[in-house]
C-alpha cells in the first residue's frame, strides 16, 4: 500500500455553509499527500466555495437540493478508482485517510465505513444523536442481517465499481443508509474500520434535525426493506392489522358479555384478521422470490469471473 498512487483516490466532500471548516480539511488532505479533492456544494450562502477553490479543490454546484442529490451528482462526474467520500464540517480528521483506503488499495472490500464509535471524542455526539443513532444501527441489523457498526457515517470508501452498482434515489440525509442498503444488496464487500470522530466547531452548526431526520431514516431503512427482506416489511404491516382486529375484537366480546351485539364490528374484526394473515402470507412468497432472484443473480456474477 506504501507505494499507491494517491491521485488515484478522489477526496469528495459535500458541503453547504461549511467556510469554518473546510479551508483547514483540505489543506490537511493536501498534507497528507492528496490533491485529487472534489467539493459538490449545495449553493452555499457563506464563501465555503471560494474557500475550497484557493485551496486548489475542483468545486461543482450541484443542480439539486439535499446531501443525497449532492452525492448522486457527485458520483456522476467522478472517474477515480477509488473515492472517499467526508463531510465537510470538521468531525472527521484527514489523518484517518490510510485507514479508510487500505482495504480497498488492498482489494479487500468494495466499501469502508469509518466507524465513529471506536474513537468518539467527549460531547461529539448529543444524547439524543447517540441513543438514535445505536437504535438505527440496531434495526438495521434486524431487518437487513448485517452489523454495520455505523451506518450513517459520513467517512466512507468505495471502489469505482461499487459506486458504478449503485441505484440511489433517497436526497437527503437518508443517502448513507440507502448506500449501506444497496451494498448489501449487491453483496458488496464491506469492511467497517475505526476512525476518531471529534465535536464540531463552535461556529458549525449542524444541518440535521435528529428527530425529523431520525424518523425519515428509520422510515428509509423500512421502505427499503421491501426488496430484501419482504417478510419484515409485510410482516410489520400484518402485525399491524392483526393488532387492531385484536383490539376490536376485544370490544366485540365485551359487548356481547353484556347482552350488545356489535354485528358491523365483527365484520370488521374478521377482515382485519384474515387481512393480516393474507399480509404475513404475501410477506413469505415475496421473501421466496427474493431468495430465489438473489441466488440466481450471485450465479450469473459467478459464471461471469
Amino acid at each position: 500500500m506504501d507505494d499507491f498512487d494517491k491521485d488515484s483516490v478522489c477526496i469528495l466532500i459535500p458541503t453547504l455553509n461549511e467556510e469554518a471548516t473546510i479551508q483547514q480539511l483540505i489543506r490537511d488532505f493536501h498534507e497528507e499527500g492528496f490533491n485529487n479533492i472534489f467539493v459538490i456544494d449545495g449553493n452555499s450562502s457563506d464563501r465555503t466555495r471560494e474557500l475550497a477553490e484557493a485551496e486548489g479543490a475542483r468545486v461543482e454546484i450541484q443542480h439539486g437540493k439535499g446531501k443525497g442529490q449532492a452525492v448522486q451528482e457527485a458520483f456522476g462526474m467522478i472517474d477515480s478508482p477509488y473515492v472517499v467520500m467526508i463531510d465537510g464540517d470538521g468531525t472527521y480528521l484527514a489523518s484517518d485517510i490510510y485507514t479508510m483506503i487500505g482495504p480497498l488499495i488492498e482489494s479487500r472490500a468494495d466499501q469502508v465505513i469509518g466507524n465513529r464509535f471506536a474513537n468518539c471524542e467527549k460531547g461529539a455526539f448529543t444524547l439524543l444523536n447517540l441513543l438514535g443513532n445505536r437504535i438505527l444501527n440496531k434495526l438495521f441489523a434486524l431487518v437487513y442481517g448485517s452489523k454495520l457498526e455505523d451506518i450513517l457515517s459520513g467517512y466512507r470508501g468505495f471502489t469505482q465499481k461499487a459506486i458504478d452498482d449503485f441505484d440511489l434515489n433517497e436526497t437527503g440525509f437518508e443517502i448513507e443508509t440507502e448506500i449501506a442498503v444497496e451494498s448489501v444488496k449487491k453483496e458488496h464487500r464491506i469492511e467497517v474500520v475505526p476512525i476518531t470522530y471529534i465535536t464540531r466547531h463552535s461556529t458549525g452548526a449542524t444541518k440535521l434535525n435528529p428527530l425529523r431526520d431520525g424518523f425519515k431514516i428509520g422510515a428509509t431503512i423500512y421502505k427499503l426493506a421491501k426488496l430484501h427482506n419482504p417478510m419484515f416489511y409485510f410482516g410489520i404491516i400484518g402485525a399491524g392489522f392483526i393488532l387492531v382486529g385484536i383490539m376490536t375484537g376485544l370490544f366485540v366480546v365485551s359487548e356481547w358479555l353484556q347482552g350488545v351485539t356489535r354485528v358491523p364490528m365483527s365484520i370488521l374484526t374478521a377482515v382485519l384478521i384474515i387481512a393480516g394473515i393474507q399480509m404475513f402470507i404475501f410477506g413469505m412468497l415475496s421473501d421466496l422470490i427474493v431468495s430465489l432472484h438473489r441466488e440466481t443473480m450471485r450465479m450469473i456474477r459467478k459464471s461471469q469471473k
